[in-house]
């Protein structure tokens, strides 16, 4: 599938390509610009301060230089990778609202744009998903978890949009193909790179049926802040985000701020209290930093409570015909949590 093009020029796309092959993801002080500027013109810019060597834009300066935007395109595109931006057709709205969602450890703002690899629509499936994820120490309780829980939301036509680590992560996209339903794997380095290696295979899974996603270009490698970048596009395309597992200090704790930030309900599923892979999580609820859901029905009536809240302006009390009745699942895909456990040593 190819980029629709008709609301964006290719001035501005071959501008924001450069920039993708150049910045690093999430670089606040490049995707604020970019949002308030044009992608044309922050290019310009930064092509001035190669001139300017005490200018903060004088390396990225040096970098632009060697960036050929057809090239980069055509190979991408012969590897099956697309680059969309804002203004495509194919391109999730919901990410605009990054632009007043802040910074956190100087990663934030509406990317440049995005390579996506598979042959289905991000918008299409973005505009109904859930983020789920947690930790990539995950305990077989998380991952048993995970994996009924993502397998009932896609049994209930919900994408799952997770970041394709150990843990959790995994489990996750793993329940959403079992459901026969598509996921979306949000990646820290480049479409075409499995991180860890050990996923290939499921990644090419993921391809298949769902999406790959980077703000990354193709090649790059993955690296810590680019992990803390990611984080921001995994809670961007999801209407709310479900932690299951995760220490006090984790990127599953970071996506549940960013979610905060976006104003969107996260929700977390509560685990042993004797477990350390569950701190994290368990806090957020105790704090009402997030709701507690042992289900998919939890889930489900938690985003539609939050939906009717958004449509009335959060001004009226919520109408309670909005909440849904019990979802029905088949036997196979049923996600209650059994009684909580001690991890498995």
């Amino acid at each position: 599938m190819s980029a629709t093009r008709t609301d964006v020029d290719d001035v501005d796309r071959v501008a924001r390509v450069t920039l993708s092959r150049t910045i690093e993801p999430g670089d606040v002080r490049v995707t604020g610009l970019v949002s308030e500027l044009g992608a044309g013109k922050v290019l310009g810019y930064l092509e001035a301060a190669a001139d300017v060597e005490s200018h903060w834009g004088f390396a990225l300066a040096q970098e632009l230089g060697r960036v050929d935007p057809a090239h980069v395109l055509e190979q991408a595109a012969a590897r099956g990778i697309r680059f969309i931006v804002p203004g495509d057709a194919e391109w999730p709205t919901q990410l605009g609202a990054l632009r007043n969602a802040g910074a956190l450890h100087e990663r934030g703002g509406e990317p440049v744009g995005l390579w996506v690899r598979g042959a289905h629509d991000l918008r299409q499936l973005a505009g109904n998903s859930v983020a789920v994820v947690g930790s990539r120490a995950a305990t077989s309780y998380g991952a048993e978890q995970a994996t009924e829980l993502s397998r009932g939301l896609a049994t209930v036509g919900h994408t799952v949009i997770s970041g394709l680590a150990y843990g959790v992560d995994k489990a996750a996209h793993r329940g959403a193909l079992i459901a026969g339903g598509p996921t979306v794997a949000v990646l820290p380095g480049g479409v075409d790179r499995p991180y860890p290696a050990a996923h290939a295979q499921l990644l090419e899974a993921i391809a298949e049926r769902g999406l790959v996603v980077s703000e990354a270009p193709p090649g790059a490698g993955p690296a810590r802040t680019r992990f803390l970048a990611r984080n921001r596009i995994v809670a961007g395309l999801s209407e709310g985000t479900v932690v299951v597992e995760a220490a006090l200090r984790s990127g599953a704790i970071n996506t549940a701020r960013w979610t905060t930030n976006l104003h969107r309900p996260v929700m977390g599923v509560p685990g042993p209290v004797t477990s350390a892979a569950s701190t994290g999580v368990n806090q957020l609820i105790r704090l009402g930093q997030a709701s507690m859901v042992i289900n998919v029905q939890d889930v489900v009536t938690d985003l539609t409570a939050h939906a009717a809240v958004t449509a009335t302006g959060g001004s009226e009390q919520l109408d309670e015909s909005f909440v849904p009745g019990p979802v029905r699942l088949p036997r196979a895909a049923s996600t209650t949590v059994g009684p909580v456990a001690a991890p498995r040593r």
